[in-house]
Order: C-alpha cells, then structure tokens, then sequence
C-alpha cells in the first residue's frame, strides 16, 4: 500500500471549511442539549493517531470489523505500510496517512485527507504518544519538548482541528489516550505522568465544552497493556538530546519485566473503547485497580498525609 503524504497545513488551505461538514439549516450547534452516543457505527469514519502498532492498531482493527473506514495515521512509516497493507489486502477500507502530530499544519493535512477520501469523520482517536521512563533528574530540555509536543500537543491539536468539524457536521465522537498514569503518579515515569495528567485535565475539560453539543468525548485510561510504548528511543528525532547512561526513552529492565507479566493484549483496550463511544462514557478503563488507585490521592487529601506510594512494583 502506498502511504498518503499530505502536503503541510498552509499549502493544503489550513483553516479553510471543508466540504461536505455544513449542516443544512446553517444553524450552528451548541445552542441546546443534544442526543450524543454513536450506536450505529457501520459506514461511518474513523482517524487513529499513532495507528501502526498498540493500542492504535487494536482500536483500527476493531472500527473495521464493525465496518466503519479508519485513517491510520502514525510517524512510524514502515510499521505504518506494513499494517495498513495488510488491512488493505484483507478488505478492509483503511488509509494510511504518515503524519507528526506535534506539527499542526500535519494535523490539518490530515484531517483535510481524510475529508477528501471519505467525506466526512465521525470518531477521533487521538492515541499517539511516547513513554520515557527514568528518574525526572537525568532528563533534558529536549526530552520533555518531545514528550509534550506528541503526548499533549498532539491532542490538544488533534481536538482544535477535528472537533469543529464534528460540531459543525451535528455528530461525532473524541477518544484521547491518556493512562492510568494521568490518575496517579509512578516512580521512574515521572516525565509520562506530568503529560497524561494533562491529558485528562484537558480531557475532562472538552467534555465540559461541548456536553451541549452532539460530539462526545472518552478519555482512555489504560493500566499495563502489550505495546511499544516503553520502546520510545525507536522514533526519537536527531534533536532531541540524552544525557546519562540510561536516557528516558529507554525502558529499565524492571518496567520491561512487569509489562511482560502483567500487561494485557490490546485487543481488550479497543473493545472497551468502541463500547465507550456507542455508550457516550467518558472514563474508559482496562483494569480493575485504576479506580482504587485513583482513589488514593482523594483519600490523601482527605487525611491531609503526603502523597501514599502505589501498590506496583514499579514503586
């Protein structure tokens, strides 16, 4: 399959309406409380972030068997031909769309790819994102640029440019990835929790935005599940700079271990998100102790005591 390289935001019209995404009386939405759940997803369109591998491929794998056409988008260029060819020859209507979503014009050519191929789209799924691991003071400036351009740029540009359109088109859904690790603090991910707690911060704060309108907002909170995402030196970029003997995009042997005996497959992650965007639900978890978990800051601050070490082993 040969990947989509959209041209960049401005030479594509970067801010201009696009087709077909107009409602019929010109009325725009947001004025009254509307019906929001996405029961019927067949024929309908989906964009996956961060789609070649993880939690991303699962969720594309799971909109095609529900028949719905999916825009996998990924920086990862052979891992994102390899799966999209693969979906391809299998006949599923996917497209794969290289794109760095810590570029905005990128974002905006993606979404204007997506509305020239398909007309329309109706479930965003802004997934991409990178884990570093190791100790906040063996970190450099760089490391935490490129962590927060992908984990929280990403989203907050993959909202500002598809969320109008949704509104605008009167239906649609937001899926952003965050981790139970935006819910709680881990040792040695010091760097991943800052940016997914601002993932659910900015999560929760959409949903609010938009709750009168007809487009629906899930946040994913996912405990250990079988990606790459402790592999995040494989797309580190030339200007990013490491400093120790073990720099944070590198998994330690204890994170890697724990994955591997306590991680699910991510098959289970996708079908809990496909029930959350047919059921409107905002929290999405994978596993029973997010939520005890969680409730452990609370009850911190309840009794007023210093913040209480977790229960995993990687504390």
């Amino acid at each position: 399959m040969k990947l989509v390289r959209p041209i960049d935001g401005a030479a594509s019209g970067c801010g201009r309406r696009l087709p077909g995404l107009t409602r019929p009386s010109g009325r725009r939405l947001g004025r009254k409380k509307a019906k929001r759940g996405m029961r019927e997803l067949e024929g309908r369109v989906a964009v996956v972030t961060g789609a070649a591998s993880g939690i991303g491929l699962a969720m594309t794998e799971a909109f095609v068997a529900r028949g719905m056409k999916v825009v996998m988008a990924d920086v990862e260029e052979d891992a994102l031909a390899s799966q999209a060819t693969r979906l391809e020859l299998a006949g599923a209507p996917v497209l794969g769309v290289l794109c760095d979503v810590t570029d905005p014009g990128a974002v905006q050519a993606l979404a204007d790819t997506t509305i020239d191929n398909f007309g329309a789209v109706h479930v965003l799924c802004n997934n991409a994102g990178i884990g570093p691991s190791g100790p906040m003071l063996e970190t450099t400036p760089s490391e935490w640029q490129w962590l927060i351009g992908v984990n929280v740029l990403g989203v907050a540009y993959g909202v500002t440019t598809f969320a109008p359109l949704m509104v605008e088109a009167g239906e649609g859904h937001i899926v952003n990835t965050a981790s139970q690790a935006g819910l709680m603090t881990t040792v040695r991910l010091g760097m991943y929790c800052a940016s997914k707690h601002a993932v659910v911060g900015l999560s929760e704060a959409l949903y609010r935005e938009l709750e009168d309108t007809p487009v629906g907002v899930s946040c994913l909170c996912p405990e250990l599940v079988l990606t790459n995402i402790f592999s995040s030196q494989r797309n580190r970029p030339d200007w990013v700079e490491v400093a120790g003997d073990e720099p944070a995009g590198v998994p330690s042997p204890e994170i890697l271990e724990y994955l591997t005996t306590h991680g699910i497959d991510a098959s289970n992650v996708a079908d809990a998100v496909v029930d959350a965007v047919e059921a409107d639900r905002f929290w999405v978890f994978s596993h029973d102790v997010t939520l005890p978990q969680a409730m452990r800051r609370f009850e911190d601050l309840q009794a007023g005591r210093n913040p209480t070490a977790g229960d995993g082993a990687l504390d």
